[in-house]
């Protein structure tokens, strides 16, 4: 039984290695990383975000006075919430905590929105490049403004820009 377990072992360590010769620059390649805030992103230049969108609607986002939902944050106009390349190097952009929806990707899943701003207004498009239908989110003096996206964005949204 040993030996046969050290044939199939060696066997696998050739094939192993002869896809590693016959695949070039396979072994370079890495996932992209994630990240639930935009100014995480080395070449974007921000410190904080200040549009907090939140995996569920606002009536299942606080429970008992607590986040229960997860988020993400981003500052300044956002072309695609896919995430960010440059060069051969992107960040994912998913939601962050470890609650509803930790992990999942920010595009087309966000339900609710709050712009804790103070002084910038939003806008939430349906699609990346600001466009399609989209939904104004102003600031507000004291604390955030938190919004349900409408209808046609809630899950189904993709950028956002100042407004």
């Amino acid at each position: 039984m040993h030996t046969l377990a050290r044939r199939a072992g060696a066997a696998l360590a050739v094939t192993v290695a002869a896809l590693a010769l016959t695949v070039p620059g396979a072994a370079a390649h890495t996932a992209p990383g994630t990240v639930s805030d935009n100014c995480d992103v080395p070449w974007i230049n921000c410190t904080e975000g200040d549009l907090w969108l939140f995996y569920n609607s606002m009536e299942l986002a606080v429970e008992d006075g607590r986040y229960v939902s997860s988020w993400a944050r981003f500052y300044g106009n956002v072309y695609d919430y896919y995430g960010s390349t440059s060069g051969s190097t992107t960040y994912r952009y998913v939601f962050d905590s470890a609650t509803n929806g930790h992990g999942q990707y920010v595009k087309n899943n966000a339900a609710s929105v709050e712009n804790c701003s103070g002084t910038d207004n939003y806008r939430v498009y349906y699609n990346a490049g600001y466009g399609g239908t989209s939904q104004y989110v102003g600031a507000v003096n004291w604390g955030c403004n938190w919004v349900n996206l409408i209808s046609a964005l809630k899950n189904e949204n993709a950028s956002q820009h100042f407004a």
